[in-house]
């Protein structure tokens, strides 16, 4: 995996999981967690760590950048379908996460 891979998926990562930290519902917060590990199962789980530091706390940045980087990891062999799946799972947890 190059580096500029490992950036792009580690923040995916990081972004889903701060939007999972920052979820109004226990129920939105575990769509948040499932779309995670279905992001680490389409990398075998071969995946770098979370850094949610300093990430902000307002959620429609937080989908806005997590959505982008998955778009970005398909340019790098993410699966087509893995990605359209993973973009839905967001879709979804984002709609649980409505007030």
């Amino acid at each position: 995996m190059l580096l500029a891979h490992a950036v792009t998926l580690a923040e995916a990562r990081s972004h889903i999981a701060a939007l999972a930290d920052h979820a109004h519902t226990v129920e939105a917060s575990s769509a948040f967690e499932r779309a995670l590990i279905e992001l680490d199962w389409a990398y075998g789980d071969d995946v770098p760590a979370l850094d949610t530091f300093g990430i902000t706390d307002d959620r429609d940045i937080l989908m806005a950048v997590a959505v982008s980087a998955v778009h970005q990891l398909f340019d790098y062999g993410l699966d087509a379908l893995q990605m359209e799946l993973l973009l839905a799972a967001l879709e979804d947890a984002r709609a649980l996460d409505e007030p």
